[in-house]
């Protein structure tokens, strides 16, 4: 069962009931609202991981909502929206929805957009959380400041100091090409009196995919 909690907002009865049918069958807790005002007091009273906002609806609409809620809240919203509705598309993108389903729909369809969404919201914050806490993540590869440990796969490695030390500084930098003065300037912190003692730690290194970005 998934633990994420979604708002449905939208004032035909017909499609809201329709869409928290199938969002219920794929084990999500759905809150319901008929406008965005009633959207926006589920908010400040549940936890929400994503929300499904109707761009049309009495009271206040999908676009006024969105930006309501863009000021204190980052989870996923995908707007619902009419065919004739193009500007409104890129409005509602312009303000803060990050994806959008052009009604008639498939609930299949919907439901694809929801789960790569909440795919990519808790990918990204859990990288957040990591790397506030000196934690970096590359792939498989984990490397921990605090605890001065490198996992791959889970599976914890075992690296000498400098090791450790270049290993960082190449995760930090993901993509970064640097050369073995570079290197040995930014870890040794020192001029580069030459490259043997860089060459002496870099084998190991060879088997991690973030030394990709090493030159020679």
């Amino acid at each position: 069962m998934n633990s994420y909690h979604i708002l449905v907002a939208e004032d035909d009865k017909e499609i809201l009931d329709g869409i928290s049918i199938y969002l219920k069958n794929q084990g999500y807790t759905v809150f319901k609202a008929s406008n965005g005002m009633e959207g926006l007091d589920i908010i400040r009273k549940e936890e929400i991981h994503l929300a499904i906002v109707d761009i049309m609806m009495p009271k206040m609409d999908g676009l006024t909502m969105t930006m309501k809620l863009r000021e204190n809240y980052e989870f996923p919203v995908i707007m619902l929206t009419a065919k004739s509705e193009e500007i409104d598309k890129i409005t509602g993108l312009n303000i803060g929805a990050d994806d959008y389903v052009t009604k008639p729909f498939a609930p299949m369809e919907l439901l694809a957009r929801v789960n790569s969404q909440l795919r990519r919201y808790f990918k990204y914050k859990n990288m957040s959380e990591k790397k506030e806490e000196n934690v970096y993540v590359v792939g498989g590869l984990e490397l921990n400041e605090n605890t001065v440990q490198v996992l791959v796969d889970g599976n914890p490695v075992k690296l000498t100091p400098l090791e450790f030390k270049i290993l960082a500084l190449l995760m930090k930098h993901p993509g970064q090409v640097f050369s073995a003065d570079e290197i040995y300037e930014r870890v040794w912190n020192e001029q580069p009196v030459g490259t043997d003692t860089i060459m002496v730690h870099i084998p190991l290194l060879y088997c991690f995919p973030v030394y990709a970005g090493r030159k020679s």
